[in-house]
């Protein structure tokens, strides 16, 4: 009996044959395209005779979509279908990259009232230089390391320590942007500083007391993902930075309150003259909850979009209900959707989802510095 092998190409090509049909039912059933059967003979053809395909603009904008809508750790999804798709798989240099990047962030800033917005680059495959965002995030503070402690963002004094290696120097506050590094292919990535015309920042304060007194906090406007990659199809874009707008508890109880990040707990306390001599007194509620209100007071003044974590449980309720009618499941990791500060105060809290993975999706990737 003879024993036929099959190659890891050959495993690789089946593969992405199969996401691709899956991918395109979807789309067709979606959007009501009705020559899908030609489409699918297109897409097909093309696999077998180059080991993958390209998307549409129609298939890439409305799998962009799909992705948002299937992103398990996001309470914002109701929203998918509004976000704005940038195809930029044309871009064949750094600096075309950079510059795309800046009219992602000119468009989803709009003067403070924040748009969805994703940037999609060239996708990745046999024979083709795709790029890579070296950044978290678009925006991002840089984390220093000093006798006195880490000046500025913890979570960011590895990649800082990167970009100094690579030249770049900063101020030494607690709040210096990043530059962005971009990769094309395996060449050492290109920095460029973030004009501040395109990096609006807001300042805290509180409405009714100096929460911040002795600390000008400040955070920005636009939350861009950037390192993770977006797969439509079998179709794997390792840059595809996107973004929606903020939840304050994201920017209150995360970046600014957790003690990994800037800690600011016990510095609120001291300015409300809170007794933080135990636990019990509930010192760390009290401020917490003052520091989210300073956070949407901000943005609020600012008239920067932004949303409370009561308000995003109740819209992802909304959502759950439009997908109920469109006959699909709502996957989800609860311990994501549950907003950071009184989560049992929403609805999301008392239900329970099903973390299972849904394409087309956003993948997580290591850094490439790692």
């Amino acid at each position: 009996m003879s024993m036929q092998s099959t190659t890891s190409a050959e495993i690789g090509v089946q593969s992405i044959q199969s996401e691709a049909e899956l991918f395109l039912a979807r789309f067709a059933e979606e959007t009501g395209m009705e020559e899908i059967a030609a489409r699918r003979r297109e897409v097909l053809a093309e696999i077998t005779a180059t080991g993958t395909y390209s998307h549409t603009r129609e298939e890439l904008i409305h799998g962009a979509k799909m992705a948002w809508r299937n992103a398990n750790r996001c309470i914002g999804r109701l929203f998918w279908n509004r976000m704005h798709v940038f195809d930029e798989r044309g871009a064949a240099s750094e600096q075309e990259v950079f510059d795309a990047l800046l009219r992602h962030l000119a468009f989803a800033t709009n003067g403070g009232e924040i748009r969805p917005a994703i940037t999609i680059l060239p996708q990745a495959g046999e024979g083709r230089e795709s790029f890579r965002i070296w950044n978290h995030q678009l925006l991002r503070y840089a984390g220093y390391e000093s006798t006195a402690g880490i000046v500025g963002d913890p979570a960011s004094v590895g990649f800082t320590r990167i970009c100094e290696r690579l030249g770049w120097r900063g101020e030494g506050t607690p709040f210096d942007l990043l530059p962005l590094a971009v990769q094309h292919g395996g060449k050492p990535p290109r920095l460029f500083e973030i004009p501040r015309t395109h990096a609006l920042e807001v300042p805290l304060s509180h409405p009714d007391r100096d929460v911040f007194a002795g600390f000008s906090a400040k955070w920005y406007a636009v939350p861009v993902i950037s390192d993770m990659l977006l797969e439509i199809g079998g179709i794997r874009y390792p840059a595809a930075p996107f973004n929606g707008w903020y939840m304050g508890t994201e920017i209150g109880s995360r970046n600014l309150g957790d003690e990994a990040r800037y800690n600011l707990l016990p510095r609120v306390a001291v300015n409300l003259g809170l007794d933080t001599s135990s636990n019990a007194t509930l010192w760390k509620d009290r401020a917490l909850v003052e520091l989210n209100a300073a956070v949407l007071h901000s943005y609020r003044l600012a008239g920067v979009t932004i949303v409370d974590h009561h308000t995003a449980a109740q819209q992802f309720s909304i959502f759950e209900r439009n997908e109920e009618k469109a006959g699909r499941d709502v996957t989800g990791r609860w311990s994501w959707l549950i907003p950071p500060m009184s989560p049992s105060a929403t609805s999301v809290f008392h239900k329970s989802y099903e973390d299972r993975i849904v394409s087309p999706q956003f993948i997580h990737q290591n850094p490439p510095y790692a």
